[in-house]
């Protein structure tokens, strides 16, 4: 069984107790998974979480890391970017040496500074705005794809396949949300798509019932939304209680079961962007086999963060050394490297080379791939 400690943020902060600030090199390596574990986008963190230990208990069992144990610790940032900042100077104190995380894009930006200047690698399984990447930090990575990527095949799809329906985009003013509803309306435009609303809502709210109203008096037959599943599904279940009949569109955020209960029938034909299904893979078969053994359905994130921590894995052991800045310069370098997710060589900036993002659709509590 491997170690795993858990940090809760600012408020947890006090209990813990200072390490060592020497990591002996025969000790374990002190890996950390941040994400939203608490709060209303918990069941992301929850998805973080158990790809993390998987991985952990997976390579921990196949001997460690130039021979030595991972000791895991889970970061709880709830998505807010101050204790976001809090947990990366506290795993950063704890010498942490590689973080798969965090989850929401507004929490890895300045998470990120935090890691770069205290000399700590991270991969985002799930942050997709270009921001994350493109600033040029030597630490940061991630196995997942950007917003202009998914934004440009979600408003290309609206363009071409609902020229004439009357299309709204709604963001929640997150990094993650407006960034890929600026995206979508880009690409939609580019297209020759024109959209009637283009606004944010805020997010925490029981009642959307006066936005429900303004997509009623404009007549919107699709709604695109730039943001997480808990407003989206809630959105559209009061949209369809005043009798609006429109075809809701959203992003990778939508990838969680939570999503339908939520939304409920309201949610049926729901369309979402999302990298072709990594369940589905022969590279995954295997660890998918032992997830479904003890009935955990590793959907979303689950597998990404699991390729995060196997990555970083191989090209520290490629390496011969615990050094974070080597392990960044041999990731770059030296792919492909080889993950449940298949095959991820990585761009000088640290994003995937081959990013791939396909429509799936929710029917009937379930969302599947569509062929």
């Amino acid at each position: 069984m491997f170690n795993r400690r858990v940090l809760l943020g600012a408020t947890g902060a006090a209990a813990l107790s200072a390490p060592s600030l020497v990591q002996a090199q025969s000790g374990p390596i002190r890996v950390a998974s941040v994400g939203p574990m608490t709060g209303q986008y918990a069941a992301f963190g929850t998805q973080l979480r158990v790809g993390a230990e998987a991985a952990v208990a997976d390579l921990n069992a196949a001997g460690g890391v130039l021979g030595r144990q991972l000791a895991l610790e889970i970061g709880d940032d709830a998505c807010d970017p101050r204790q976001a900042v809090s947990v990366a100077n506290q795993l950063a104190s704890r010498r942490v040496r590689f973080i798969a995380g965090h989850f929401c894009s507004g929490s890895s930006i300045p998470a990120r500074d935090v890691y770069a200047e205290e000399g700590v690698l991270m991969m985002s399984p799930a942050s997709t705005n270009p921001r994350f990447t493109e600033e040029g930090k030597w630490n940061t990575f991630r196995v997942c794809g950007r917003d202009d990527q998914q934004g440009m095949v979600a408003g290309t799809h609206i363009a071409r396949q609902m020229g004439n329906q009357r299309v709204a985009i709604l963001h929640d003013n997150s990094a993650y949300g407006r960034g890929l509803a600026e995206e979508t309306k880009k690409a939609m435009n580019a297209a020759g798509k024109q959209e009637e609303i283009f606004a944010a809502y805020t997010p925490g709210e029981r009642d959307y019932n006066a936005i429900v109203s303004r997509l009623q008096a404009a007549n919107i037959q699709v709604l695109y939304i730039g943001g997480y599943h808990t407003e989206s599904g809630l959105i559209l279940r009061q949209a369809r209680e005043r009798g609006l009949n429109l075809t809701l569109i959203g992003g990778d955020a939508l990838v969680t079961n939570e999503f339908w209960q939520i939304a409920g029938p309201a949610g049926e034909g729901t369309l979402m962007t999302f990298a072709s299904d990594p369940r589905r893979r022969p590279t995954a078969a295997e660890v998918v086999a032992r997830f479904r053994a003890r009935n955990v359905d590793p959907e979303g994130y689950v597998l990404y963060t699991y390729a995060a921590m196997q990555i970083w894995a191989a090209a520290m052991a490629r390496t011969n050394a615990d050094d974070p800045r080597r392990i960044a310069a041999t990731l770059k370098s030296g792919g492909p490297w080889q993950s449940v997710l298949g095959p991820i060589s990585f761009t000088d900036k640290g994003d995937p080379t081959e990013p791939d993002y396909v429509f799936y659709r929710w029917s009937n509590g379930a969302y599947a791939e569509i062929s």
